[in-house]
């Protein structure tokens, strides 16, 4: 029996392991495991499971129709594999690799080391172009742009005559589960980005031949974002593409755009968009891969220098951050319009963190797993990559403190976003709308007052950043930073703050695909 393993990678076409599985010789057939300790993990959330549910739902649809059998099961991965053995002495187990929290290395780890003990054969394929056991960064650009110029495995051959459809009560559901959600701003999730392969060949083919149009200038204002940014994140972290695949598309449809501005088509893409994209696609396994070279960042900052940097957080703070009651009115709007979405534009993004970590003086690994909760896009290695760098705790990036007020002010003018997502200051004049304080009381109606001042706690952080990079050991071990994880397509980044013409570094430059 050849059992292809279901993580997150929730589709058929340029999946190695169901197209390798479906030629080799024996039964094949698809497994997704139920695993409690990943389901109540504190990263986990309902829209995460309902995501995953429905992509399994019409993924049970397709298999059946080449006559391949989708099984749910449940329990620790060990305890299933032992349940497979006893059912199959030879069976063998397809899956891609995963890069993700400790908690899924440690399985992967012990399931590895039961199935050498029990004979068994566990064919790991790449998903991505992360390297595992890469010892030198040198060489992982050009292995991503070999990984991503192969050709997309095709669908997995047909097993015999269609079967039964995939019964819908297959799927238990989150509150079965136990999986929690936390949402404390909104009592309901809105998106129209709707879970599985057909809508993510449906959101791909909208952006690159119609939404993405404006897509270089549009994408930084949460006004204009969520039209024009791809929202094609919650497909690639969840698998319904794969990256090669988005690549691939991309590519193709900067070709034909240009054929057709060739030909005096009218309203052809202008070429900045697309090729404004991809080069954030770029970006998206160089990220993933500082968490696969080194899992302790998930608990670590990347520079040991800085782990213990933020002591004695306000709980309070960080309460009135996540319930978008900051009295910052771009960072509140953020947060809601997140807690409701699932999703923000990568700008915004940076946004809350900077705020979360400058002006509030909040460690990143307190707010790590609340706000992976929020994002339907999660991928732990992006995440915890862009955390720490917004934080300031890589020692090699920028400090990039983003001025809440003038976020609002160059981004949302006419305060569309505010008004929307803030009802209590939708009456403000314009020129009190980004600074509520200066209103009256009865004209706020009830939303607070700011809990910090963020000119002063900048220039606080700056101060302390500053004491600590001038240390010749913090410089040392940036450098040991800059050599373990930092890009090499562009220029090394400086360990001195840049003068005000310089270049930024690279990583400041380019964004990752969460949020885009």
């Amino acid at each position: 029996m050849n059992w292809v393993w279901l993580k997150r990678d929730l589709r058929l076409q340029d999946h190695e392991p169901f197209f390798r599985a479906s030629k080799a010789e024996g039964e094949l057939r698809a497994l997704f495991v139920l695993e409690p300790s990943m389901l109540q993990a504190p990263d986990m959330d309902a829209q995460h499971w309902n995501w995953i549910a429905a992509s399994l739902r019409e993924l049970g649809s397709s298999l059946a129709a080449l006559g391949i059998p989708l099984e749910i099961r449940k329990g620790d991965m060990l305890e299933v594999c032992a349940d497979l053995l006893a059912e199959d002495p030879d069976f063998r187990l397809w899956s891609h690799m995963e890069t993700g929290t400790e908690r899924g290395f440690a399985r992967d780890r012990a399931l590895k080391q039961w199935m050498r003990n029990a004979g068994c054969s566990w064919v790991e394929c790449p998903q991505q172009a992360v390297l595992r056991g890469l010892q030198d960064r040198d060489r992982w650009h050009p292995a991503w742009e070999d990984f991503m110029a192969q050709s997309l495995w095709g669908m997995p051959e047909a097993q015999g005559e269609p079967l039964a459809p995939f019964p819908e009560d297959a799927i238990p559901s989150a509150e079965a589960l136990g999986i929690p959600a936390y949402h404390p701003a909104v009592p309901e999730r809105q998106n129209d980005v709707r879970p599985g392969r057909a809508e993510a060949q449906r959101m791909l083919k909208s952006f690159l031949m119609e939404r993405g149009r404006a897509y270089h200038r549009e994408m930084s204002s949460p006004v204009s974002a969520w039209s024009s940014c791809s929202r094609l994140s919650p497909y690639l972290a969840w698998g319904n593409l794969s990256i090669r695949e988005v690549l691939q598309r991309t590519r193709a449809a900067q070709a034909w755009h240009r054929e057709g501005k060739k030909g005096g088509q009218p309203g052809a893409f202008p070429g900045a968009a697309l090729s404004a994209f991809e080069s954030r696609l770029h970006w998206h396994c160089h990220f993933i891969q500082k968490l696969e070279s080194e899992p302790a960042i998930e608990f670590h900052c990347f520079h040991s220098g800085f782990d213990a940097l933020r002591e004695k957080p306000r709980e309070d703070w960080l309460e009135a951050w996540m319930a978008g009651q900051t009295g910052y009115p771009m960072v509140d709007a953020c947060m809601r319009a997140l807690q409701c979405r699932g999703w923000i534009n990568f700008r915004m993004r940076a946004m809350l963190v900077s705020f979360a970590a400058y002006d509030l003086w909040l460690d990143w690994r307190l707010f790590r797993d609340r706000l992976a909760q929020q994002f339907l896009d999660y991928e732990p290695g992006i995440h915890i990559s862009q955390l720490q760098m917004q934080s300031g705790v890589t020692g090699i990036n920028t400090l990039r403190m983003y001025n809440p007020i003038k976020q609002g002010q160059d981004h949302d003018p006419e305060g569309r976003f505010l008004r929307l997502w803030l009802p209590e200051l939708a009456e403000l004049p314009a020129d009190l709308l980004h600074e509520p304080w200066k209103a009256t009381e009865a004209q706020r109606r009830g939303y607070p007052l700011p809990i910090v001042d963020h000119l002063e706690a900048c220039r606080e952080a700056r101060k302390r950043f500053s004491a600590l990079r001038k240390d010749p050991r913090i410089q040392a071990e940036a450098h040991e930073v800059q050599a373990k994880h930092g890009s090499r397509t562009f220029r090394r980044v400086s360990l001195r703050r840049p003068r005000k013409k310089k270049a930024k570094p690279a990583e400041d430059l380019q964004l990752p695909l969460e949020g885009i």
